[in-house]
């Protein structure tokens, strides 16, 4: 039963996928130049990565070697969101034309539509090349070990789910306030502050960081723990708060829900 759930979702999934990757292409002209920007983008905060902690030779303790590696997983992680999670930035105009109510009366859960509603395509095709990137960092880094690489591929995937745990949140809110907008773009900011090392943050920023908006443990967790510096707390801490984070964002979201009142209403 569970198995013919999960490929049925799947399908779903996969078909919302193509119908996505066809909306891309209606605009090829806009889809280069988004792609264009966001490697621009890229590519501008390494070379200032490069200079700076190439002339100091450190950054906050780190090496330039892991400083890059701490700034690949950020990426790894922010692209990984967008582009499984990219349908909740075109929430809010379900909510104001009523089309919604379109999405509750399909057989099928509503916050799996809103939430997983198609991949972006574009990027995907960015993060090809950063998976690559990233494990040539790994490598230049040294004394791998395979305890350190299942470490970071669970924190990663853990970090995904504070991710989607976040998104459920701005979903929630956008049922409540109509306000999805300026919500994602303030998580984003927030996100954006741990492109670097949260240890070149002084208290209480960085703590507010860590256990309040927990943006260190998405982005910094697991490139600290694929170094062997994450201790045994800050692994358990980071599954216990993902595990927060998602049961609250689903008990929120129900509320949410019900507090909807449809177009007709």
């Amino acid at each position: 039963m569970v198995y013919k759930t999960l490929k049925r979702y799947f399908k779903i999934w996969w078909l919302l996928t193509i119908n996505s990757f066809m909306v891309s292409l209606t605009s090829r002209f806009g889809a280069v130049l988004f792609l264009f920007g966001k490697i621009i983008r890229f590519f501008f905060f390494l070379a200032m990565l490069l200079m700076t902690v190439g002339r100091t030779k450190y950054f906050v303790g780190y090496t330039l070697s892991q400083t890059v590696f701490f700034f690949l997983t950020f990426n790894l992680v922010d692209v990984t969101a967008q582009l499984f999670l990219r349908e909740v930035y075109r929430f809010r105009p379900l909510i104001i034309s009523g089309d919604f109510d379109l999405v509750i009366s399909k057989p099928i859960n509503p916050l799996f539509r809103v939430l997983f509603g198609g991949a972006d395509f574009l990027d995907l095709m960015t993060l090809i090349p950063l998976i690559s990137a990233l494990i040539y960092s790994a490598f230049g880094l040294g004394g791998l070990t395979a305890v350190n690489i299942l470490l970071f591929l669970l924190l990663y995937f853990n970090a995904f789910l504070i991710a989607v745990a976040f998104h459920i949140l701005v979903l929630s809110l956008g049922i409540l306030t109509t306000e999805v907008d300026h919500t994602i773009m303030i998580y984003r900011d927030l996100t954006q502050m741990a492109k670097v090392p949260v240890d070149i943050y002084q208290e209480p920023i960085r703590s507010f960081l860590t256990f309040i908006i927990p943006v260190a443990i998405m982005m910094t967790f697991p490139a600290k723990a694929l170094m062997g510096i994450l201790s045994i707390k800050g692994i358990i801490y980071s599954f216990l708060i993902s595990a927060f984070l998602l049961v609250l964002s689903l008990k929120i979201w129900k509320y949410a829900l019900s507090r909807y009142s449809s177009a007709s209403s």
